[in-house]
């Protein structure tokens, strides 16, 4: 097959599989009200994954991620000369697959791009490393000491 048409069958699963999959955790899944939960959210990734097997597994594979073009490539079952090709093609989907999601999730009422909770990102993070270096983690340490001295100035 002409690997045009492969490469705009893994452009069209990545874009589907972040619209869909990353779609489902944007929208529909939140915290503290749930929503679909997190069995929602993985049951979204898992059938997008299964519509794009079915629909263009038989013209690109249906690698879908690049960490997959590469394990394929690495394991001797793919070919060098796609590899660029592919995971350029996948970069864009999944591109052009958030960038639409982008345009939804901004049309929601009360919708605000990085309303993920920083602080408490920033507090797990920190806790996570200040553990860590306690148990004598050094590379944690430094980490940890590094971040709080940029956070400081």
């Amino acid at each position: 097959m002409e690997l045009s048409k492969k490469l705009g069958a893994e452009f069209i699963g990545t874009f589907w599989l972040v619209l869909g999959g990353c779609g489902s955790a944007v929208l529909a899944a939140s915290f503290p009200n749930v929503g679909i939960g997190l069995l929602g959210v993985s049951l979204a990734f898992g059938l997008t994954v299964l519509t794009m097997a079915f629909a263009i597994g038989h013209i690109s594979g249906c690698h879908l991620n690049p960490a997959v073009s590469i394990g394929l490539w690495s394991g001797g079952r793919f070919s060098i000369s796609e590899l660029g090709p592919y995971i350029i093609a996948q970069v864009a989907g999944g591109i052009a697959g958030a960038a639409v999601l982008y345009v939804i999730a901004t049309g929601e009422a009360g919708f605000e791009v990085g309303r993920v909770r920083f602080k408490w990102l920033w507090r797990t993070l920190s806790r996570w490393l200040q553990l860590n270096s306690r148990i004598g983690n050094r590379s944690s340490y430094d980490l940890y000491v590094s971040i709080n001295y940029i956070r400081c100035y």
